[in-house]
């Protein structure tokens, strides 16, 4: 168990090791011994730690999860320049991992940062992938359509282009010891109950580390410095059977952004859970897996209808 995680937190049956891949050492939570990888991708400012219910339920159903902490998280190197995080990069990366676990049957599961790497993972096609899970957000090219067609999604992404500022995000997440990390999650789950002290601390401690905003920012500064001018000619068609799960109260993506998918994706699912937030496969578990769990053994996906009932007021 790592220094971030407290292990009264941890499932005792996930395992903290070091990977590694290319050119990088990873530190990777894993669950289960199965001959199929799931390799859990998450985001900004997340941690392994976030994957903590999906591990063992992957790990049951026969796979060997892994859960790595990304380039600049946690333990795993971190590369000291905005060049280190551009998207070649970070797509080498997973190549890596997958390559190392040496497995040949490969389920990509990803949520926010996690997710743009994935979408672009299979696009291109890096390394066969047997299924791809995305958790709240968009396909490039629906997302691009809704920057353009309104002001809605862009005002929702204005800290992207805040973060393109050198040296200020850092300095004002990183107050108080990165406090304004733990109000993060906080202030935009639906349910804060899903998020109490000792789950946030996690998340502000991987933080506060020495360069770790720097390095957690560099994200979206890499994403500028290597973005390129695409249409969706441009995008080849996902051939991956692919499940998108999609909390409703995103504050930072709308729904709106979820449309059109199953034009650029040939074999797509999506099942939406209402008052969820941006943070869905932590603040609803057992709906979110669920549906993975389904989806991963061919079976019909259940709705989220039964969320709503239970997040209605009693009397």
């Amino acid at each position: 168990m790592n220094d971030i995680v407290d292990s009264s937190v941890q499932d005792a049956r996930i395992r903290t090791e070091f990977v590694d891949a290319n050119n990088l050492t990873f530190e990777v939570d894993k669950c289960g011994t199965g001959d199929k990888l799931a390799i859990c991708l998450h985001g900004f400012p997340e941690h392994s730690f976030s994957w903590r219910y999906q591990l063992p339920m992957l790990a049951e159903l026969g796979y060997e999860a892994w859960a790595p902490n990304l380039r600049g998280y946690g333990e795993s190197s971190r590369p000291p320049f905005v060049e280190d995080y551009t998207m070649d990069h970070l797509l080498a990366d997973v190549a890596g991992l997958i390559d190392a676990s040496g497995k040949s049957e490969v389920v990509l599961i990803a949520h926010d940062w996690g997710a743009v790497i994935a979408w672009q993972f299979a696009i291109q096609k890096i390394r066969p992938l047997h299924k791809l899970i995305i958790c709240n957000v968009p396909h490039p090219i629906p997302m691009m359509k809704s920057m353009k067609n309104g002001l809605g999604q862009l005002k929702k992404s204005w800290y992207v282009f805040f973060f393109q500022i050198p040296r200020l995000p850092e300095w004002l997440l990183g107050r108080n010891s990165a406090k304004g990390i733990s109000q993060a999650f906080r202030n935009s789950a639906v349910n804060k109950d899903m998020f109490p002290d000792e789950v946030v601390e996690v998340y502000r401690k991987n933080a506060n580390q020495p360069g770790a905003l720097t390095a957690m920012i560099n994200y979206y500064r890499g994403l500028f410095k290597d973005r390129k001018k695409s249409s969706a000619e441009d995008i080849a068609i996902i051939e991956t059977p692919t499940l998108m799960v999609w909390g409703e109260d995103d504050v930072a993506l709308s729904k709106e952004t979820t449309y059109g998918t199953q034009d650029y994706v040939k074999d797509f699912r999506i099942r939406y859970l209402p008052r969820v937030s941006h943070w869905v496969q932590q603040e609803a578990p057992e709906a979110v897996n669920a549906m993975m769990s389904a989806f991963l053994t061919d079976k019909p996906i259940p709705e989220a209808h039964w969320v709503m009932e239970l997040t209605e007021p009693t009397e």
